[in-house]
């Protein structure tokens, strides 16, 4: 049988979100454009400030748009009230009632809606067990831990069965393990519900670690949107290197293009081949990225493409990151993975050669 065509759940047309007007104008949403996947874990990833939390409330019904469409399964939802929209949001605070038991709590929505009792009951039973807390049924939410609250705060957002659910960055207030721990279960979550869900964080492992998508956000626009492995491994400009993960950025100059990859002149004379964004044919002067575990270190006399001096060499468990100083005066880190009872032969203040596959560098549109 041929394979099922994906659908859209939202549709996001030349939206833009204007706060004040005249002199006191902000734009918190340029033009924006997106489309997200029925039964995908789509996550909205950017700085303080960059406009994911707006656009999240734009769908949520919170604010309307100054301008463009939202369309929820085809159907344009703008211009209706958040209480008309088949979505629910599940907020930074949870906002659940203390004085009621966690079953209470996650009931609560379904009786807003006037559903039967037995009907409630049997949703509540079923939300209870997708979350793991039948044992904790009558307890008050004020008697249960951070992370059992966030279950609970799910459990009611996903009880009416909403088409979208709206996440905004639920996991801020656990910590660290827990809100790792959580990470799974989100993924989990959204796995057997088939829920549609949309994640706005600041927290690039986050968004790794469970979006099928996401979309790198700066500055009221969308950057870029992609798999966590193509975000990462090939960001379309310096914003997006620059702000999943550690990078090392060298300046070129563009000597050639064929099929997609770049021949690049670096400051030092050296030449290396890099991977092109989609549709971006440079010219002249670029920037470069390489990741750091994406580059080798080599003997300094072994012709490796670059050559450096090391300054510090850092130990980090899993990993060693080494701080080179290349020759032009270009700080480099080249990460390597730990074996058990390896040696560094590589030592601060030691020469060394960084040697770039074929794959590791990519143009960014700057």
């Amino acid at each position: 049988m041929p394979e099922k065509p994906d659908r859209n759940a939202i549709e996001v047309r030349g939206v833009r979100k204007v706060f004040g007007t005249g002199e006191n104008a902000v734009a918190a949403l340029a033009t924006v454009s997106v489309s997200i996947r029925e039964n995908e874990f789509f996550t909205l990833l950017g700085p303080s400030g960059c406009g994911k939390t707006t656009l999240l409330r734009l769908i949520a019904g919170f604010d309307y748009p100054s301008a463009g469409e939202i369309l929820l399964y085809g159907d344009d939802i703008a211009p209706q009230p958040p209480f008309r929209r088949p979505v629910n949001t599940v907020f930074q605070s949870y906002a659940l009632f203390p004085h009621m038991t966690v079953a209470e709590n996650i009931g609560f929505g379904l009786e807003m809606l006037n559903k039967p009792k037995a009907e409630v009951k049997a949703r509540v039973a079923e939300m209870l067990r997708l979350v793991r807390m039948e044992q904790l049924a009558n307890r008050r939410t004020s008697q249960i831990s951070g992370g059992q609250q966030q279950r609970v705060a799910l459990a009611r957002a996903l009880a009416p069965q909403p088409k979208v659910l709206l996440l905004d960055e639920p996991l801020s207030a656990l910590d660290y393990k827990l809100r790792k721990d959580m990470q799974i279960e989100l993924k989990r979550l959204q796995g057997e519900t088939g829920i549609t869900f949309i994640f706005v964080t600041h927290d690039q492992e986050e968004a790794l670690t469970m979006s099928d998508r996401i979309a790198v956000m700066s500055a009221g626009r969308i950057l870029q949107v992609g798999a966590p492995r193509d975000i990462y491994d090939r960001p379309a400009d310096r914003f997006v290197a620059d702000f999943i993960g550690e990078s090392n950025f060298l300046k070129g100059d563009v000597t050639g293009t064929d099929g997609g990859r770049a021949t690049v002149k670096l400051s030092s004379g050296t030449e290396i081949r890099a991977s092109l964004p989609e549709g971006f044919s440079p010219s002249g002067s670029v920037t470069v990225v390489v990741r750091p575990e994406h580059a080798q270190l080599a003997a300094a006399d072994g012709g490796a493409a670059l050559q450096g001096t090391v300054e510090n060499v850092v130990y980090l468990g899993t990993d060693t990151h080494f701080h080179l100083r290349l020759d032009d005066g270009v700080p480099f880190i080249v990460r390597r993975q730990n074996a058990r009872g390896g040696a560094d032969s590589f030592a601060a203040g030691s020469r060394a050669g960084v040697v770039i596959g074929g794959d590791a560098a990519q143009v960014l549109r700057d």
